[in-house]
């Protein structure tokens, strides 16, 4: 082709007719062969105008519509708009002063080729689109638009060449020819740059949207294109996170399109479609099958969660004999589809973009490494192909964070669903559902579950994208090498089942090693929910050795993982060596005639890399949808469960009575037994009932009856108006005192005065720090039983409602309490006559004051009526309250009188120390517990009993208090956790050095250098194997070349192997094994105190995610980080070898990497760790949801609930979302940096061309082409092992705590039989809770003979509990001395002391396992021994009716035993010890009365000859003891027998006559 255009190509014959003849389309020679490269006129007047119109009208249509859609209300119109609008008119009036002067000409008799018409016709079209669209952005809202910075973006790009072409078109030749067009086109080009600069400027967000009104926007919603593009936006939160640790109110609110309140009903809308789809389904199903069809029964059940009748047995019958017609679930994952796959699949299509453009690199490096071969061609050449490299990647970069931007989003927003939806269905599953998923289950599926799903919606493109990449990548390799691919084809396919086969046994053992963990969690959580008992049994080593057992099957699962890990790395190392091996070594050899060159080599080599990626990926696709699938399947069944009936309980009714049940039967799950059976119960408006029976007969079944949580199998049920209900256990939520009593009802001062007085409040709120602002722990932990009782009763008062259901609440709370409340608030006189209540009761005293008594036995009403009426009728309840009743009833007045004498405390009774103490002191202990546990003893300040002023008196003093109280921060019971802030220090690095070994450590290091090395060493000489194919000794070398090649790179995967191995399963092990058992020996020695200012959960989180993070991702850490490391090293030594410039431009980019690096890790792991702060609160807040789920509806604050979960899920997003956009800004950046070091490798060899042989430039550029992974990996990695060492730290700190005394002291042992009398003496002993606080016994001097058993009572605060504290050593002394037997107990070890002890403490623990580890946990004593202390506590017939006997499993916590057989294992306990000494803790609160008396007279016969220590709730208990101790303030206030202090007419008078068992 020469320039005259003599022969034509028939591009050039369609552009003819265009162009006429004077201008021609295409010509090489002055575009290609010559140092200043233009390009002809034609081809810019045509191609290079039109295609930023072309684009601009293909994209409009799309766009209008999508703004359309997305309006968001109008913008004004701004100085900007109006600019950008003007140029856009004035770019029209430009194009078309060309299409009128063409016009002119055309008249002047020139005949102008036809391009000068179309062009600018088009373009002025094209520019009065682009106005509109600029106008149709405003008023839709659009403050920035990608489509139109694009297409000015373009017409920039396009316009410059003929900027320059025009400039040296009028330089070369004599002045301009055609003036007009010339100035037109500058005017044209100033314009359209105009409009870019403008183009990336903002528009002010539009009126009435959310930015404005919200404190803290997200830039993200109102960033420019640019801005958006490239991540921008984030970087003011990167620069605030480097000057100072982020923290939650400087993050920015969640998008609103991503918060819970759009999330979870687009899914559950979805959901819903979907069941009623198979309701539908099964609806015809049924009609088919209908000839049977009887009345279903009323069952209390939805199933599935929409309404629907039950199918009653024929009817099953017929379908189960048609299996086509078996119940079809509804799709869970159509639902997730429907609702999340549109916006999921913006992001596949950025994928497939990048997917293509990937291919572009090794094409322009095969381009590059021909060019160096050439000798003599243009310079520019090399240039322009270092920039296009440049500019792909950049491309690629941008187009790949995008799509993962739109993925993670997704993920994210699926997790916030699923965890609404989850929630919201936890709330209505029926009981027997609750019990086939646990709590902790359901936790799981919010945390695990939906977690998985987020992991796998980032790679779910890999499915179809990995295909499409590797056979991309196969078919350049096929046009490189030929046939010869096949060879490392197959070495990848072999390694692909090798691959897979270590995955599957990998998921194997990780399955195991989850399961071990869990049961270590387990076993951890009942330790330390159980450790004040385990302290008192001193039964620590047994279950260290427990927990230890488990530990160590753990690390062995992990090791074999480990060498597992190191095989699938090695494999995976040496994958691409391999193969390239085998391809180059097969084509070598098959043909003499085949010559590896640079190109082929180093362009194979790059494919080959490009390949690596989707092969490793998708094996782990795969096993994410595996998982997945499973996760789905576990959320379908769980959101498929039966929900409860909300019309089982009719609440219209307008009956005469208020309650009522008719012909109920009622059963737990639906084909459990009925629990209850043949009820009729009819309660007038009004009145109070009893219900009252033995343990176990139903009474609280009967109330979750009248609250719909059971099931209904037949009968009706109605209660009348709302209904308030206290629980048999208080539900405290975790929140201030004041909340949990106003539960969501406005607050009213008067009313909530009222409240507090009537359930003996007031006097706890001057004990606690912060009055009622008082933060209460999870489960309510600071509060006494007592308290919390009260705290629940005191909420069903505030509500007001008209129905209240009180299911035992005075079993908690000490005998004048309880009288106080039942007059106060219950009984006939209390604020709640009037109301309709029914009363579960132990209580005898209280029964001749109800209206109706319902006795019920084993579930069944045996008989109902008044006291009276009862006692006349002489059945069982006569028989029952002949046994139990005390002494006749005492008259109520007379009791109230004395008792009003007795109450008027002086004003000090809180005595100032007493306040002081409890001020100073955050943490609670058990012993203060029991010191407020009976505070409500002062609680005198109710009508019945003072005179007004008295009355008003005590509320000056409250209000006085409460003031006094402002200024003092509100006190948090629970230390925050320490959440660490900035840098890690170096010393926890050491630390985990010296855990590993630090001769080894450094071993490791070299050990990845060598490794790297030898990679690095095949390369180079990979490179001057090709260089051999110059000089034509290729023939000769083969066998050399191939061998050496071959030994390097095996060298390198020998390296690795045994770096794996020494690494992983040797030195990171034995890290992991040594930091836990410090750890939990740490805990385990910890004193009491520290447990009581620890939350459970913290220290629970220790020892699973912390110590997780040592085992597994530690290692993983640091095992990429040195391969990255040392490979972005080496890469830089070679690039700088090669070309010494290069080093000029490392310190500039590497100064930058530093500083990105800097910013993105102090603020990644700051919200990383606010992160993980603001997710336990969902699962926390969900967990105690799930428990309080009955109060929650009985109360009907479901949708409240339901709130507050939202908002803590949408506050976790908050610091996840900003944590994701920090990895986009990151790898922006990042990959800035690589494609620059691409863009100076190539431009270095383009220099350097003549002393550089191809082969080495193509082993620099291909390098420096896999730069950009390693470097995001590196700070990925440096990032995340920051994040995760500081476990290494967190473990530490517990592993150092104080430890109490020593267990065993050697020489202090005490002789086997200690103590063989069991005498104990006291002398001038003091004891306080902590240093600095007042003491809470003072000087206390007592003897008390062997076998002597002695009764403590006294008022709240009197230190009863204390005492038996101190003989344990719970507490220290700070002063005196304990002597038992004279022995003094502080100088032996606590092990010794503890196990010669006996105590039944006040709360039953039990441990879960069999009821033979929980009564004997060494295994000291024989079958024989067990089954007597069983027979001797009444528990014989229970057990041996159990089919698996001593072996029961006894759940956690004991939840499958009553209350009162838990107490009973307590007693069997302390009979199997049968030591000379034994307390008992005011063990008899939530036994009936029956239980109770077995008890005594057990304790009675069985200890005759033991000291027995009694605290007394019941005076009854003690009244034959020996001698009785009144304690009050600390100190001795009486000490003699019964009768004789009953003569005294002291203190113990005093409280005798209140029980009625004195005159």
């Amino acid at each position: 082709m020469n320039s005259s255009g003599g022969a034509r190509s028939p591009a050039t014959e369609e552009a003819g007719w265009l162009c006429g003849e004077r201008l021609h389309f295409w010509e090489p020679n002055q575009t290609f062969h010559t140092d200043r490269p233009d390009l002809s006129e034609c081809f810019q007047l045509s191609v290079l105008a039109w295609l930023p119109c072309v684009f601009l009208w293909v994209a409009s249509p799309a766009y209008i519509c999508y703004v359309k859609k997305c309006s968001r209300g109008y913008i004004m119109m701004s100085l900007l708009n109006r600019f950008k609008t003007a140029f856009g008119l004035l770019l029209w009036i430009v194009c078309w002063a060309d299409l009128f002067h063409t016009f002119y000409e055309l008249q002047q008799g020139q005949s102008p080729p036809p391009i000068y018409f179309i062009t600018p016709l088009v373009l002025g079209i094209t520019m009065l689109l682009a106005t509109f669209l600029i106008q149709y952005e405003r008023l839709h809202g659009v403050q920035s638009s990608g489509v139109l910075f694009i297409f000015w973006f373009l017409s920039v790009l396009c316009a410059i060449v003929p900027f320059r072409s025009k400039i040296l078109k009028a330089s070369s030749s004599d002045g301009i020819p055609d003036k007009l067009r010339f100035t037109s086109f500058y005017i044209y080009f100033g314009l359209i740059l105009l409009e870019l600069i403008l183009c990336c400027l903002n528009e002010k967000p539009p009126l009435f949207s959310n930015v404005v009104t919200d404190p803290n926007p997200c830039p993200e919603t109102t960033a420019g294109f640019l801005s958006t593009v490239t991540f921008w936006w984030f970087t003011s939160l990167a620069i605030k996170g480097y000057k100072m640790p982020l923290e939650a109110k400087d993050l920015w609110s969640l998008n609103q399109r991503d918060s819970s309140e759009k999330m979870v009903p687009k899914l559950l809308k979805e959901w819903e479609k979907e069941q009623i789809k198979v309701k539908s389904r099964g609806q015809n199903l049924t009609t088919k099958a209908a000839y049977a069809k009887q009345q279903p029964l009323a069952t209390n059940h939805v199933s599935g969660g929409a309404a629907g009748g039950e199918t009653s047995p024929e009817e099953v019958e017929v379908l189960l004999s048609n299996p086509k017609a078996a119940p079809h679930q509804p799709s869970f994952l159509r639902a997730l589809i429907k609702a999340f796959g549109p916006y999921f699949l913006i992001g596949s299509g950025f994928k497939l973009l990048q997917d293509s453009i990937t291919f572009v690199n090794p094409q322009l490096l095969r381009m590059l490494i021909s060019f160096t071969k050439e000798k003599d061609v243009p310079v520019w050449w090399g240039y322009t192909l270092a920039f296009l490299m440049f500019f792909t990647a950049i491309l690629q970069t941008l187009i790949l964070h995008r799509h993962f931007q739109y993925c993670f989003v997704t993920g994210m927003n699926v997790r916030t669903a699923l965890i609404g939806a989850i929630y919201r269905k936890s709330l209505v599953i029926t009981n027997a559902a609750k019990r086939s998923s646990t709590v902790g289950e359901i936790v799981n599926l919010m945390s695990v579950d939906a977690q998985r799903f987020m992991d796998l919606t980032t790679f779910l493109n890999m499915l179809w994208s990995a295909p499409l990449q590797i056979m991309l990548a196969l078919y350049f390799l096929w046009q490189n090498l030929g046939p010869s691919v096949l060879a490392g084809v197959a070495v990848m396919v072999m390694l692909i089942p090798f691959n897979a086969v270590i995955a599957m046994k990998t998921r194997a053992y990780q399955v195991e090693q989850m399961q071990h963990k869990d049961a270590r969690i387990k076993l951890m959580n009942e330790i330390l929910n159980g450790i004040k008992v385990l302290k008192l049994y001193a039964w620590e080593n047994s279950f260290k050795e427990k927990v230890l057992a488990i530990r160590q099957k753990e690390l062995t699962v992990l090791r074999k993982t480990a060498y597992l890990g190191a095989l699938s790395t090695m494999a995976w190392t040496s994958a691409p060596f391999l193969v390239a091996l085998t391809t180059f070594a097969v084509f070598v050899t098959v043909d003499e005639k085949n010559v590896l060159d640079a190109e082929k080599a180093f362009v194979s080599l790059s494919l080959f890399n490009i390949l690596r990626f989707p092969l490793n990926m998708l094996p782990q696709v795969i096993s994410g949808l595996v998982q997945a699938s499973v996760s789905l399947k576990r959320i379908q069944n769980f959101l498929s469960h039966d929900e409860l009936d909300p019309n089982s309980v009719d609440r219209k009714t307008s009956s005469e009575f208020a309650v009522s049940v008719v012909n109920g039967k009622f059963t737990w799950a639906k084909e459990d037994e009925p629990v209850l059976d043949n009820i009729n119960v009819m309660v007038p408006q009004g009145s109070l009932v009893a219900v009252v029976g033995h343990v176990g007969c139903g009474k609280s079944s009967l109330i979750s009856a009248l609250l719909g949580d059971m099931e209904k199998v037949e009968g009706e049920v109605s209660v009348r108006g709302s209904v308030a209900y206290v629980p048999q256990q208080a539900w405290i939520q975790n929140a201030t005192l004041r909340d949990n009593i106003l539960f969501g009802k406005s607050f009213n001062e008067c009313k909530y005065r009222r409240v507090l007085d009537a359930c003996a409040l007031t006097p706890d709120l001057e004990v606690l720090p912060g009055g009622d602002m008082t933060e209460i722990g999870e489960k309510g932990i600071n509060l006494s039983g007592g308290q919390r009782q009260r705290v629940s009763l005191a909420r069903a008062l505030y509500s007001d409602a008209e129905v209240y259901l009180l299911d035992d609440p005075l079993s908690a709370v000490d005998a004048h309490v309880s009288k106080h409340i039942f007059d106060n608030l219950i009984g006939p006189e209390g604020v709640l006559k009037g109301k309709t209540r029914i009363l579960v009761t132990h209580g005898i005293s209280f029964l001749p004051q109800v209206d109706n008594i319902v006795v019920m036995v084993e579930g069944r009403v045996s008989e109902m009526g008044s006291y009276q009426e009862l006692l006349n009728q002489n059945g069982a309840f006569a028989e029952f309250l002949r046994n139990y009743a005390l002494e006749d009833v005492v008259e109520e007045d007379q009791a109230t009188e004395e008792l009003i004498e007795d109450e008027l405390f002086p004003d000090d009774v809180l005595s100032n120390h007493h306040t002081d103490m409890v001020d100073n002191e955050p943490t609670v202990n058990e012993a203060k517990k029991s010191f407020m546990r009976q505070i409500s003893i002062l609680s005198g300040d109710s009508e019945n009993f003072r005179c007004r002023s008295v009355r008003r008196q005590s509320q000056k003093k409250h209000q006085e208090a409460q003031e006094k109280k402002k200024p003092q921060e509100v006190q948090k019971l629970i230390q925050a956790e320490t959440a660490e802030t900035g840098r890690v220090k170096t010393k926890v690095f050491l630390e985990y050095a010296k855990a590993v070994g630090l001769v080894l450590s450094v071993i490791i290091c070299l050990l990845y250098g060598c490794q790297s090395a030898a990679a690095i060493g095949a390369n180079i000489w990979l490179s001057h194997w090709t260089s051999d194919s110059l000089t034509n000794q290729t023939k000769e070398n083969v066998n050399m070349r191939v061998g050496v090649y071959a030994a390097l790179g095996i060298a390198q995967g020998v390296l690795i192997l045994v770096n794996c191995l020494l690494c992983r399963a040797y030195c990171m092990l034995r890290a992991a094994k040594l930091t836990h058992r410090n750890m939990l020996q740490g805990v385990l020695r910890a004193p009491q105190a520290f447990f009581e200012s620890t939350p459970t959960g913290r220290l629970l989180n220790r020892f699973s995610k912390d110590v997780d993070a040592i085992d597994s991702q530690i290692p993983d850490n640091i095992d990429i980080w040195m391969r990255t490391f040392w490979y972005t090293l080496n890469v830089l030594l070679i690039c700088s070898a090669l070309t010494p410039m290069f080093l000029i431009v490392i310190a500039p980019l590497m100064v930058f990497y530093w500083w990105v690096q800097r910013f993105y890790v102090a603020t990644s792991r700051q919200l990383k760790r606010l992160e993980s702060v603001s997710r336990s609160p969902i699962y926390s807040h969900f967990s105690e949801t799930v428990t309080g789920s009955s109060v929650i509806r009985a109360y009907d604050r479901h949708a409240a609930f339901v709130l507050m979960s939202d908002t803590k899920v949408d506050e976790n997003q908050k610091s996840y979302y900003p944590g994701i956009v920090s990895n986009r800004w990151l790898g922006v950046r990042i990959e800035f940096i690589g494609n620059c070091i691409v863009l100076f490798a190539a431009l270095f060899a383009v220099m350097g061309k003549e002393t550089l042989s191809p082969g080495l430039v193509g082993l620099s550029v291909s390098y420096a082409l896999q730069v950009t992974m390693s470097l995001n990996w590196m700070v990925r990695m440096t990032s995340d092992l920051e994040n995760n060492i500081v476990a290494v730290e967190r473990v530490k700190e517990y592993s150092e705590t104080k430890t109490e005394a020593p267990w065993e002291v050697e020489d202090k042992k005490p002789p086997t039989e200690w103590p063989t009398e069991g005498n104990v003496e006291f002398n001038e002993y003091s004891v306080r809770y902590r240093e600095g606080l007042d003491l809470v016994l003072r000087n206390i001097t007592l003897r008390v003979k062997g076998g002597e058993k002695i009764g403590i009572v006294g008022r709240t605060g009197a230190g009863k509990s204390s005492m038996t504290l101190c003989l344990f050593r719970l507490l220290e002394a700070a002063g005196g001395e304990i002597t038992i037997d004279g022995v003094r107990i502080s100088e032996i070890g606590l092990h010794d002391l503890r196990s010669k002890l006996t105590i039944i403490p006040q709360e039953p623990v039990l441990f879960s396992g069999t009821l033979r580890m929980n009564l004997d946990p060494f295994e000291k004593y024989s079958d024989e021994d067990v089954w007597k202390s069983l027979e001797h506590s009444h528990l014989h017939k229970f057990v041996s009716n159990q089919p698996a006997k001593l072996e029961l499993e006894c759940s956690e916590g004991g939840e499958n035993l009553s209350v009162g057989q838990r107490q009973l294992v307590c007693l069997a306990r302390a009979l199997l010890r049968k030591t000379r000494i034994l307390v008992l803790d005011e063990a008899t609160a939530a036994i009936d009365l029956e239980t109770d008396d077995l008890i005594q007279s057990t304790i009675r016969t069985q200890f005759e000859d033991c000291t027995v220590f009694t605290i007394a709730h019941r005076l009854n208990t003690i009244m034959d003891y020996t001698r009785v101790l009144v304690l009050d303030k600390g100190q001795i206030a009486e000490f003699d027998t019964p009768a004789n202090l009953i003569s005294k007419r002291g203190i113990f008078y005093g409280m005798a006559k209140d029980a009625g068992l004195a005159q």
